[in-house]
């Protein structure tokens, strides 16, 4: 059964760093765009990072410059680290398997069981 798996998050204060891991435990890992999402208690389902399987990225505007997502084809994984965490950011993280192709990031059928951060002093 092909799965995406998330793990990483954890409590951590601000200014802090963390890096989320999301495992894809299936085949043709390299040939899927992949997205990072978030959702805090009370607000919607959130995009926050994407990478296309040729490796363009796009990044919400609420983190960019803080955050950047990667892959590691080999190791079927795809990472979100975060620096310079803020409370803002405190919520569970889900990984998506996107498209299948080489453009653009759009979300598809497969999500992680997300893992939550949370940011507080």
């Amino acid at each position: 059964q092909v799965q995406l798996v998330e793990s990483g998050g954890g409590l951590v204060q601000p200014g802090g760093s963390l890096r989320l891991s999301c495992h894809f435990s299936g085949s043709l890992f390299s040939m899927y765009a992949m997205g990072w999402y978030r959702q805090a208690p009370g607000k919607q389902r959130e995009l926050v990072a994407s990478i296309t399987s040729g490796g363009r990225t796009n990044y919400a505007d609420s983190v960019a410059g803080r955050f950047t997502i990667s892959r590691d084809g080999p190791k079927r994984t795809v990472y979100l680290q975060m620096n310079n965490l803020k409370p803002e950011d405190t919520a569970v993280y889900y990984c998506n398997r996107g498209t299948y192709s080489s453009g653009d990031y759009s979300p598809h059928d497969l999500w992680g069981q997300g893992t939550q951060v949370t940011v507080s002093s």
